[in-house]
């Protein structure tokens, strides 16, 4: 069977450059008579890999020197608490904005260790927007402000960056992570779940500013101090050994294609083409406003719940999965990040226009 082009929100795809590469080093890593996945994460040849991937992504998302780079295990949603418990060392407060599923359940997770409170929210419009804030949305006193930087159910991207002061900006870009350059500079932390634009699913990385770890709470579990597992060099325990280095292939074929300026060019001429298409006919809603749209998860609907699950079906037998939205909203989602090629948009956009003739709606 020929490769598919998978749409997957995540696990999702991995250029086939890696993949063939992690293929011909799967049983003898560099002549080492082993396997990455059979190494001793002490051995010399693994602590080459580990260093070599923390410096690939520094250089990758050239981040600044007085940050720490983890590599960690339990997915993003670890740290909705590690986040909290860490750095709600202050006041105790913290302000977070709700755009989606993810944000929510990473403020719900935090109200459990201090005064959370929501700072702006889009839920009564179901998500299909990021809310505006400045200055004045947030307390002055918050010891940070947490968002979701991209949100992959609804199919939204922040557009901007939340002008916090003072305050230290914490984002989850799980979703959108090496889709783009980002000033690291403008947040204190950032955290994402390997999945999606990285590596395969049990890997997280947190880039976090020096000065915001070693305060973590008495109660904090060793496993989740930031300091401790930087102190460390994440390896306090045995880290997610295949997946580190699957990643640091992944940093090199991005610096190997021009960096994430040219990431950047290719993810918006995919996203356009699809985008451009959505706007251009009826037949098929996109229920996202225009100036909240995702580069990486695009989301739309015929209104029919039945030509939905049709058309995912349908999609599936012509090589294009998991084309399926989420359960909690329905219709479809084509999730289209860095390993998605242009070619498999083209078919995507070929195959919907195939299907709206063949399925008229009433």
């Amino acid at each position: 069977m020929e490769r598919v082009y998978n749409f997957s929100a995540g696990p999702s795809m991995l250029p086939v450059e890696v993949l063939e590469q992690a293929s011909q080093e799967m049983l003898n890593y560099q002549d080492s008579g082993m396997s990455v996945m059979e190494m001793s994460h002490r051995s010399p040849v693994y602590e080459k890999i580990i260093a070599e991937a923390e410096t690939l992504f520094r250089q990758v998302m050239q981040i600044p020197d007085n940050y720490k780079v983890l590599f960690l295990q339990g997915g993003a949603s670890t740290q909705f608490a590690a986040v909290p418990l860490n750095l709600l060392s202050g006041s105790g407060k913290a302000d977070y904005i709700l755009s989606g599923q993810f944000s929510t359940k990473a403020y719900k997770e935090a109200q459990k260790y201090g005064d959370v409170q929501v700072a702006a929210s889009s839920k009564d419009a179901n998500f299909s927007f990021v809310p505006q804030t400045d200055k004045s949305s947030f307390r002055a006193d918050a010891d940070y402000v947490h968002i979701c930087f991209n949100n992959t159910i609804y199919g939204t991207k922040f557009p901007y960056i939340p002008d916090t002061g003072d305050i230290p900006l914490v984002a989850d870009m799980s979703s959108c992570v090496l889709s783009e350059p980002f000033d690291v500079s403008k947040f204190g932390l950032i955290y994402a779940g390997a999945q999606k634009n990285m590596a395969p699913a049990g890997l997280t990385v947190v880039i976090v500013r020096e000065d915001l770890i070693g305060k973590a709470k008495a109660e904090t579990p060793s496993m989740l101090d930031y300091k401790l597992m930087a102190d460390n060099g994440s390896m306090y325990n045995t880290p997610p050994c295949w997946c580190i280095y699957v990643a640091k292939l992944v940093y090199e074929w991005i610096l190997r294609i021009g960096g994430l300026e040219e990431m950047k060019k290719r993810n918006e001429k995919k996203a356009n083409l699809l985008y451009d298409y959505l706007d251009s006919q009826s037949y098929y809603v996109a229920p996202v406003e225009k100036s909240s749209r995702s580069m990486m998860n695009v989301t739309f609907v015929t209104g029919d719940a039945d030509l939905d699950k049709k058309f995912a079906s349908e999609a599936t037998k012509a090589g294009l999965v998991n084309l399926k939205g989420h359960r909690s909203v329905g219709g479809m989602r084509a999730s289209i990040y860095n390993a998605m090629p242009y070619e498999g948009v083209e078919k995507l956009v070929a195959f919907m226009k195939e299907f709206a003739k063949a399925n008229p709606k009433a």
